[in-house]
């Protein structure tokens, strides 16, 4: 597969080497830090670049295989972006507000977007024509409440095979979830988180918007090649 990693100059360029201020640095993030400048520590890129190639082969695998990798960013700066790169390679995708026990009690949660999915259903046949103006208002509003909700997951049928945060302290709930339920997660990892708790970390700058878009740029790019080469189910390991 032909997977496409940023250059160095291109990370540079996008902010990624930008981490936090020293003070805020979490000491298991020491291995990707280069420096330290003006009270802010600066990332190693040719880590970042050495991490994100190891993430981008793992997508990359699940998607040849048919798996599902959640997209979760629901700080203000990756929303948008998140949500463009998911729909991008067609996966699943959480924007707005994290549902407690999406992963770990999917099968109730999973009730909320298929309520969704019928409403519409409901609305594009026809079938709510039969109740009064009221009453088809106030459907109107409950689809537009829930696809706000569950809107990126509403094709979600199983529980996704990885996760990839953009935050890790912003998504920790997310996170916690993902590792009681065994779900493999990759990340976006500033100097003020703890890398060791995700299988995958991309040490970089999760705060620009800049750094955030290079990095979902190569990740959706990363799935679609995944896609175009379909191959047998393997396990993926670390």
């Amino acid at each position: 597969m032909n997977i496409k990693t940023p250059s160095l100059l291109a990370m540079l360029k996008a902010g990624v080497h930008f981490g936090h201020k020293n003070s805020k640095w979490h000491p298991n993030m020491e291995p990707y830090i280069f420096t330290t400048k003006n009270s802010v520590h600066i990332i190693n890129l040719e880590a970042t670049q050495k991490k994100l190639e190891e993430a981008l082969k793992v997508l990359a695998d699940l998607a040849s295989q048919n798996k599902t990798i959640l997209f979760v960013g629901t700080k203000s700066q990756a929303t948008s972006l998140v949500e463009k790169y998911a729909i991008l390679c067609d996966m699943p995708y959480v924007v707005n507000r994290w549902l407690g026990g999406l992963l770990t009690n999917f099968s109730h949660v999973a009730q909320v977007p298929q309520k969704l999915t019928r409403l519409k259903k409901d609305r594009e046949s026809g079938e709510l024509k039969k109740y009064t103006k009221k009453e088809q208002l106030e459907f109107d509003r409950e689809i537009e409440r829930l696809d706000y909700l569950v809107g990126g997951i509403e094709t979600m049928t199983k529980k996704p095979d990885m996760v990839f945060l953009v935050d890790l302290v912003k998504e920790k709930t997310a996170l916690r979830e993902a590792q009681q339920m065994g779900i493999p997660v990759t990340a976006l990892c500033d100097t003020n988180t703890d890398p060791r708790a995700v299988d995958y970390p991309i040490p970089g700058n999760d705060d620009a918007t800049k750094s955030i878009e290079l990095m979902m740029q190569a990740v959706a790019e990363a799935v679609n090649e995944g896609k175009k080469n379909p191959q047998v189910e393997e396990k993926i390991t670390k």
